[in-house]
């Protein structure tokens, strides 16, 4: 029997993962590409959009070729798509580029910077505002990296580039703008658009419409704003030269994507059941799900609509956590400089476990702060940085390998608690996906210091391209997504030990200090 198969793009900041995946779940070919970042002054963090288009198509048809034996062209039954958020990128009425993606690195739409730019009305973001679209929609525009500030700086920053751009779209609304021509979105793809009524969970599914009071406060022309259709549904077959370009059907549907944590979560599971996702790539994240919508501003948690199911997700976001893995890697072990090379990436990584198994639990008394970007949830602090404390003369690099891996787990321990006071019940275990996932000495510590197991997701790096599928065949009706949750492929599973209890209990103690004592030296040196 020949399956069939869904053709998944999952586009995240440094490129897109193209995979090609069959209904029983099984990945049967894949392909990466890399997207540079151009940062500039005031804040820009930009991507060139028709880059991220031509490396994307770049990797599909890898990925097809990869898969051609499994994977004929007539067995792809959709395209479907997953994607970094909180970036905007503005387009002409057949979805091709008029300017550059506003990444969600981009500081130039803060409110501060905002009021400065010319035309900016002084009555926007009113306290009433803010609370209708915290009461209808669940979040704010009061940060620079939210997608509705990006869009307010094209506006009044970037006049002739608003007046250029037919819509303004997420990433992966997008691609399906590229791959049908149609400029579109739902209430999940533009979560950080502030412009959908996020109360009712079930309604997300056949939502058409934006919310009349959110769309009058974005400060957007409605002309400007994608046209809204339900979550997964079918957006049109691929553009005639896009069909041609991949060797696929020109019937082959497309549908309406989602972004990359509610794809993690979808491929975890954690839309039900008393488990949650845990994800290390860049950041760290922790997703489960509420019934409702829900917001703890003081603990940086917020609730976003599930693309499976009528529950809402809890993405509670951690900061630094693979990027301190590389960090470590790229400037204190392989530097390119006097003291030596980089090596190989496979073999970066082997090492890094292997460093990590050689020290003791507790790194020789060495405690690793990482935030070398500002912390997130639960305490956002764009201010704090990190480091390492208590180095001493019989420090080792193996200790600064386990300070790293434990400083991260660390760091969740400190949100664990006030994710579990958020949704109201104790997490069970860890389903553990991202770069990260491929370290089982990494799991090891997670298990240990969050005290709870973790279930290494195989094949985890690709594990957004796994739940973007089982999101994609759901909504086409060809097999449940909890179905294919149910049968994912577990590498491993850490189980804490008893035995290390103690000490990790009294590391989260000091680490905790850590955070509160070290805070106010960091803005001191920051305001240098």
């Amino acid at each position: 029997m020949t399956h069939r198969h869904l053709l998944t793009i999952d586009l995240g900041t440094s490129g897109p993962k193209v995979a090609v995946v069959a209904e029983d779940g099984r990945v049967v070919g894949s392909a990466r590409g890399s997207i540079r970042t151009t940062h500039g002054p005031g804040g820009a963090a930009e991507q060139d959009a028709e880059e991220v288009w031509r490396v994307t198509v770049e990797a599909a048809r890898e990925a097809l070729a990869v898969a051609a034996a499994d994977a004929p062209p007539r067995s792809i039954v959709a395209v479907v798509g997953s994607a970094q958020y909180s970036s905007i990128v503005p387009v002409a009425a057949d979805g091709t580029p008029v300017g550059p993606m506003v990444t969600w690195m981009d500081q130039r739409g803060s409110p501060k910077r905002l009021r400065r730019l010319d035309g900016y009305p002084r009555s926007a973001d009113r306290p009433d505002a803010l609370l209708r679209s915290v009461r209808v929609h669940g979040l704010a525009p009061i940060e620079s990296g939210m997608s509705l500030n990006h869009m307010r700086w094209i506006r009044f920053g970037a006049p002739a580039m608003y007046e250029r751009a037919a819509s303004l779209l997420e990433p992966v609304d997008y691609l399906t703008a590229r791959l049908t021509g149609r400029c579109t979105a739902n209430p999940c793809s533009s979560l950080m658009q502030m412009l959908a009524d996020n109360r009712d969970p079930s309604d997300h599914s056949s939502a058409t419409e934006w919310h009349p009071d959110l769309v009058a406060a974005s400060q957007i022309d409605p002309a400007k704003l994608p046209e809204a259709v339900p979550v997964g549904s079918v957006v049109g077959p691929l553009r005639p030269e896009v069909a041609d370009a991949l060797g696929l059907p020109a019937a082959t549907s497309v549908l309406s994507g989602i972004n990359d944590t509610q794809a993690g979560a979808v491929a975890a599971g954690a839309w039900r059941g008393d488990h949650a996702g845990l994800a290390i790539g860049t950041t760290a994240v922790i997703v489960t799900h509420v019934d409702r919508k829900k917001i703890n501003p003081l603990r940086t948690l917020f609730t976003m609509p599930s693309p499976i199911g009528d529950t809402h997700l809890v993405a509670a976001e951690n900061g630094v956590a693979g990027a301190a893995v590389d960090h470590f890697l790229d400037r204190l072990v392989y530097a390119d400089d006097a003291f030596g090379g980089p090596g190989s990436a496979d073999g970066r990584y082997r090492a890094f476990d292997e460093a990590i198994d050689a020290a003791p639990p507790g790194a020789g008394g060495v405690l690793f702060l990482p935030w070398l970007a500002g912390s997130l949830a639960p305490k956002a602090d764009g201010r704090m940085r990190g480091g390492f404390i208590g180095i001493g003369l019989e420090t080792t690099r193996h200790d600064l390998a386990r300070a790293v891996a434990e400083g991260v787990a660390l760091n969740l321990r400190r949100l664990q608690g006030p994710v579990e006071t958020f949704v109201g019940r104790t997490i069970s275990r860890y389903s553990f996906y991202g770069g990260g996932s491929g370290s089982r000495a990494w799991a090891r510590v997670l298990a240990d210091v969050l005290d709870r197991p973790v279930r290494r997701v195989a094949d985890g790096g690709f594990a957004n391209s796994l739940g973007t599928a089982m999101f994609g065949f759901d909504r086409l009706g060809i097999v449940a997504a909890a179905d294919l949750a149910d049968r994912l492929p577990i590498a491993d599973v850490a189980e804490p030990r008893p035995s290390e209890r103690a000490r990790y209990d009294e590391l989260a103690g000091a680490f905790d200090d850590a955070f509160r004592r070290t805070r106010p030296l960091m803005h001191r040196l920051r305001r240098r």
